[in-house]
């Protein structure tokens, strides 16, 4: 059975992958981030606050919208991510996996906090 804490850390990560997001899209200017939700949520369907439950499907827009410029977007939300969770973005592969590193990084942000 999964814990109240832990039920609420999940929540809390789930709202720092989003802000995450806001900031590597904000990077690209207020009309491209809200282009790219807009675009994202009708032809993918994953609206902004449900990216964490429904990354694969985010990942596959932004491939879909930006082809292999959605790399730079991955790894500007890795980073914002790692430093929102004060914990090192390690590349331990060269063959980088969006997907599977929020996953590393939401195991490490569960274990140190219990």
């Amino acid at each position: 059975m999964v814990g109240v804490r832990t039920l609420a850390k999940r929540s809390e990560f789930d709202k720092l992958l989003v802000s995450a997001v806001d900031e590597a899209l904000n990077s690209l200017g207020e009309s491209v981030k809200q282009s790219i939700y807009f675009h994202i949520e009708n032809k993918f369907n994953v609206a902004r606050k449900e990216i964490p439950e429904n990354l694969e499907e985010f990942q596959v827009g932004l491939e879909k919208i930006f082809g292999t410029g959605a790399r730079f977007i991955e790894i500007l939300i890795m980073k914002n991510l790692h430093t929102k969770l004060g914990l090192p973005l390690k590349m331990e592969s060269e063959q980088f996996e969006f997907v599977e590193y929020v996953g590393v990084a939401k195991r490490g942000f569960l274990e140190k906090a219990m």
